[in-house]
């Protein structure tokens, strides 16, 4: 069992001087290849380095090497503080979700009293109101990019319909439909009834978090509804991510004969919700039961091929897949480690140009992402959440389950061009095939792909 020496809490941890070591220490502390041979902390302070940093803490940590680990976490501690530039605030992230696992392992007494003493360790999550999860999610466009590809998919799939039934699993809480509905109330063809399904509670434990229910936030979208003349329904069944949303699916299966019969849209609308479904790197058995699903066994199918399968069943009138393009699904901590460290700069490094130091909003956006890390690193099984895939890998599970993609007009293309002037010259856009791209300084960062029944 790997016992740490006393490690003091992060805030009180003394400069540590690779200067003041002597030749035995120094070469203790590096026992790998191309680690940097500096005298001072000054050059750790690269990217590139510290991701290393952080992989070999890793790797000490695993391997129970409880010296070498106390010696890097000393380091990182020091190059990395908590209000340093977007580097230093990303591995300082990391760093703390690295002592977060140690301590749940039981294996280091001394981390864990530092996790429950709450030493710089504990994530103080925002409860948003209505009013300043909208604001939030304005900021940047990180989700309206999404909203703005959606809603236009959405638009030119469902023209002509008297009747458009949403379902929507989006993790922001229905910012999208206040748009949406702008837009339907609009048509020429006068506004149709729109009947809106959210799955109540999916991400009840997932960031960003609302403070008031879903039946409240139904009230006040049938009153914005209602003032632009739109009737809309709403309803939220209870469901969540961890079974596939099985009531939901139920729900809508018993509906999909009168769906049919009466001749409504029915749209399914997927933003940033799909990837908290369990999938093939999780245990077959952990599944097996719970299966809500009636084709095959969980113990083949992950619960995530078995929703989309289950939508397919549904016959929907269109499908919008909304979703951060990185993969965080590996087993191995290590590589999980360096594909979140890849990814995840990003949104520290865009929050510079639309919030300034120190701002609450700011502490509220860090916070999340912080949370995102340390589900991605401390935690393993069903407690690991977070569990991104590429583009790639959707795209071929919709098409294996009986999807085809519809390409993005250039109306839409138009409008996601139009919102990014709103923001820092460092996003973009590209198209690849039939998918739209939003991208920071060249770097893919969220993708969206428009589907219909094959």
């Amino acid at each position: 069992m790997m016992q740490f020496s006393e490690i003091p809490p992060l805030h009180q941890i003394p400069p540590f001087s690779i200067a003041t070591m002597n030749k035995n220490q120094i070469h203790r502390a590096r026992p790998w290849p191309g680690f940097p041979t500096s005298k001072g902390l000054g050059s750790f302070g690269d990217a590139n380095c510290m991701e290393q940093l952080l992989v070999h803490c890793a790797n000490a940590i695993e391997s129970n090497d409880a010296t070498l680990a106390q010696q890097i976490l000393w380091v990182l501690n020091n190059i990395a503080p908590p209000d340093g530039d977007s580097n230093q605030r990303l591995t300082c992230a990391f760093l703390r979700a690295l002592i977060v696992r140690a301590a749940k392992s039981g294996t280091c007494k001394m981390l864990a009293a530092m996790a429950n003493a709450h030493c710089n360790l504990s994530i103080d999550i925002h409860t948003f109101s209505v009013i300043e999860l909208a604001s939030f999610v304005d900021l940047t466009p990180w989700h309206r990019f999404g909203f703005t590809a959606a809603n236009a998919a959405i638009l030119e799939a469902v023209e002509g319909y008297s009747v458009i039934h949403i379902v929507d699993l989006s993790l922001t809480h229905c910012m999208q439909i206040p748009t949406l509905i702008d837009a339907i109330a609009s048509r020429l063809e006068g506004p149709p009834l729109v009947k809106l399904t959210v799955a109540g509670g999916a991400t009840e434990d997932v960031p960003p978090m609302l403070d008031l229910s879903y039946e409240e936030l139904g009230s006040k979208l049938i009153n914005f509804a209602r003032s632009r003349n739109v009737v809309l329904e709403f309803r939220a069944i209870p469901s969540t991510y961890a079974d596939g949303f099985s009531s939901l699916i139920e729900q809508l299966r018993v509906q999909h004969l009168v769906y049919a019969e009466s001749g409504e849209a029915l749209v399914i609308n997927c933003h940033m919700m799909l990837h908290y479904l369990p999938e093939e790197t999780l245990s077959p058995l952990s599944n097996v039961n719970s299966n809500p699903y009636s084709f095959e066994p969980s113990s083949i199918q992950s619960l995530r091929t078995m929703f989309l399968k289950a939508l397919r069943g549904l016959d929907p009138t269109v499908v919008v897949l909304v979703d951060e393009d990185a993969d965080l699904t590996s087993n191995n901590l290590v590589c999980r480690l360096r594909a979140a460290f890849n990814y995840l700069w990003i949104p520290y490094d865009t929050v510079d140009t639309f919030l300034p130091q120190g701002s609450k909003q700011r502490q509220w956006y860090e916070a999340d992402i912080s949370w995102k890390i340390e589900n991605v690193i401390a935690h393993e099984g069903l407690q690991r959440v977070e569990r991104l895939e590429p583009k790639s890998r959707w795209v071929q599970r919709m098409r294996n389950v009986g999807f085809r993609g519809v390409s993005f007009g250039e109306e839409a293309i138009s409008e996601v061009k139009t919102m990014l002037d709103e923001h820092a010259a460092g996003w973009g856009l590209k198209k690849e095939e039939d998918d739209l791209v939003l991208t920071w300084k060249g770097h893919n960062v969220v993708f969206a792909t428009a589907w219909l029944p094959a």
